[in-house]
C-alpha cells in the first residue's frame, strides 16, 4: 500500500518526496478533485494525506470521500503554515467521525 500526499506548498510536497511519497500540488478545488480521482483509480495508493488549508476549500468533496468511499484513506495534515490546533481538535474530530460528543 502506497500513500500520497495532496498540498498547497511545494515544502510539504519536497518533504513527503524525501520521504519517499509522491504528491500533488494544487491551490484549486478542481486540483484535489482530480488527485483525488487519481489515488481511488489506483489500487496501490491506500492512504492520501491532505493538507489542512485545503480541507475547508473543498469541505463537500473531502467528507463526501471520507463517507462514501471505502478506499483510500483520507488523512489531514498540518503544514509548515499550520496555524496550530485548537484545543479540543481530538474530541472535534471523534464527533465529526463517529458523531458521538465526548
Amino acid at each position: 500500500m502506497k500513500f500520497m500526499v495532496i498540498s498547497d506548498n511545494h515544502d510539504t510536497i519536497t518533504g513527503m518526496r524525501l520521504a519517499g511519497i509522491d504528491g500533488v500540488l494544487t491551490h484549486d478545488v478542481a486540483g484535489v478533485h482530480a488527485a483525488l480521482t487519481k489515488a481511488s483509480e489506483d489500487e496501490t495508493i491506500g492512504i492520501v494525506l491532505i493538507t489542512e488549508k485545503l480541507v475547508p476549500q473543498c469541505h463537500d468533496l473531502i467528507y463526501d470521500y471520507k463517507l462514501n468511499k471505502r478506499r483510500p484513506l483520507l488523512v489531514e495534515i498540518p503544514d509548515r503554515h499550520a496555524e496550530g490546533r485548537t484545543a479540543d481538535s481530538i474530541t472535534r474530530y471523534i464527533r465529526e467521525a463517529i458523531g458521538i460528543k465526548l
